[in-house]
């Protein structure tokens, strides 16, 4: 019998604030000494009172208008009580039946169907908890190196308190291919919105999937399984896929499949159980009575909406449009927001140079040296990390522009963009400092291809015997001698006329 998977995403993401979401205790992601970042209000001493971090909801409702959700008109927090190590107050304010919004859509491009509309439940604020260090082995466990004999766990409590946004999908996604585009495009747009830098890496993304499976021909969905914590696309991808086969092999046999938690053990590459899932009335919800209710007017909504920037499917479809580019190239682009503001930083400053006749071939000059020369040099360093990246969209234009007038060569050129990577100079001065103006003399070009015939009497007679590659061994030591500064094509013409006299 076959079995179709049925699948939900909950999808947790930290917040891009100052502070935390009850209190004035910095909100910093980064790596820090362990139960420094904290005070009496997020540690839930007797007797402190939270307040509610206003740029927190605000990042919420826009990440909700950019999904085309309902902005509720009135909203509150809720208690929800449960107890664990790293939840200082033994109970967590959250919002339950009154989200800040709810029902919107996003459209993914799926790779088994193509154009998908994934509905959107709920998005709702509440606070993060802190982090376990288990010091002990536990079934899919990982951690810092085990001290001989420990066996014991500890707790930070940085990040407990930090404004935590929750999405829920309705269960429209039907594969792990699909549930890892879905969160590729909300971390994306997360990224656009400045509500969070969504780093899987970092834990400031965290995606929960609830699967389930029935047999084909039926409408009734299966038990659904939550799958906790994958803190990667690849996870996401592989944990559904083994869930997906967990389940459907255990029906197939006549077994039962159970409502309950599972982790994702990823070097097994399979999940294990963890407990029974707790069904809502077990937190015991009830309205925070340390908070006052929220209202949002239709002015309120509709000034947030204004600031919403271009979000990444509107600029993939701008980029088709003004600069027709290939769809990996608008990927690269969309992929990176600041990527894609230094290549449209780079035409403009194009723009005034040109006729408009000779911008086309130049785009499509600059998209080239950017998605290839550029972001290799830079091996993963962010475009815009502040001391890191020097290169200017003025002077990558002024290269562009270099390379365009044939000024200078293609191994010059790249020889050029290193140099501007490394120490930022412009390029103008590195091609003047290091000889790099592409050379168009024949006798200079002539007397080194000579040379270069001398040295290489093997390629030389290998060229008489009709091996074309023997050529091109030829002009790559050519340019070398003249340091990538022979215009190529020249110096291609020159070599053949001299090998026929040979």
């Amino acid at each position: 019998m076959n079995y179709l998977p049925t699948i939900g995403l909950e999808i947790h993401a930290e917040l891009k604030t100052k502070s935390k979401m009850f209190c004035a205790s910095p909100n910093i992601s980064l790596e820090q000494e362990p139960n420094v970042h904290v005070c009496p209000v997020c540690m839930g001493h007797p007797g402190t009172l939270p307040v509610a971090n206003a740029v927190a909801i605000q990042k919420v409702l826009s990440v909700g208008l950019a999904l085309g959700c309902a902005v509720a008109p009135y909203s509150k927090f809720d208690r929800k009580s449960y107890f664990y190590p790293d939840l200082p107050k033994g109970y967590q304010i959250s919002q339950y039946d009154m989200p800040l919004t709810s029902k919107g859509i996003l459209e993914i491009q799926t790779p088994e169907h193509g154009a998908k509309k994934i509905r959107i439940t709920r998005i709702h604020l509440e606070e993060d908890t802190g982090k376990l260090i288990h010091l002990f082995k536990t079934e899919g466990s990982s951690g810092p190196e085990r001290p001989e004999g420990a066996n014991y766990s500890l707790v930070d409590f940085n990040r407990a308190g930090v404004p935590l946004m929750e999405l829920v999908t309705e269960p429209d996604i039907t594969s792990g291919p699909e549930a890892r585009v879905f969160a590729q495009e909300l971390q994306l747009i997360l990224r656009y919105l400045d509500a969070s830098d969504a780093d899987m890496e970092k834990g400031q993304m965290r995606i929960e999937a609830n699967v389930s499976v029935r047999p084909e021909g039926t409408e009734t969905l299966g038990t659904k399984v939550e799958v906790k914590n994958l803190n990667s696309f690849r996870s996401v991808e592989r944990a559904i896929a083994y869930e997906i086969a967990r389940q459907s092999t255990l029906l197939q046999a006549g077994g039962k499949v159970i409502q309950e938690t599972r982790g994702w053990n990823d070097s097994k590459g399979e999940t294990f159980s963890q407990r029974e899932k707790e069904e809502a009335f077990e937190y015991r919800y009830f309205p925070e009575p340390d908070l006052l209710p929220m209202e949002f007017s239709g002015t309120d909504i509709e000034q947030i909406r204004a600031r919403l920037p271009e979000l990444p499917q509107q600029r993939r479809e701008r980029l088709f449009r003004e600069y027709e580019l290939t769809t990996k190239e608008v990927e690269v682009l969309v992929s990176n927001k600041h990527v894609g503001e230094f290549f449209e930083d780079t035409v403009s400053e194009l723009g005034p140079r040109l006729q408009e006749s000779q911008l086309k071939k130049l785009i499509r000059l600059s998209v080239n040296y950017l998605c290839s020369d550029l972001l290799g040099l830079l091996a993963g360093t962010p475009i815009k990390e502040e001391g890191k990246f020097k290169v200017s969209p003025e002077n990558f234009a002024e290269l562009m522009v270099l390379i365009h007038e044939q000024k200078i060569s293609s191994p010059a050129a790249k020889a050029t963009l290193r140099e501007m990577v490394a120490t930022g100079a412009d390029p103008d001065h590195i091609i003047e400092e290091k000889g790099y103006a592409q050379l168009f003399d024949e006798s200079t070009i002539e007397e080194a291809a000579r040379r270069v015939i001398t040295e290489h009497p093997q390629a030389v007679e290998d060229f008489k015997k009709g091996k074309g590659a023997s050529l091109q061994f030829l002009v790559g030591k050519l340019m070398g001698a003249t340091k990538g500064a022979a215009n190529p094509e020249l110096a291609r013409e020159i070599l053949l006329k001299l090998l026929s006299e040979e």
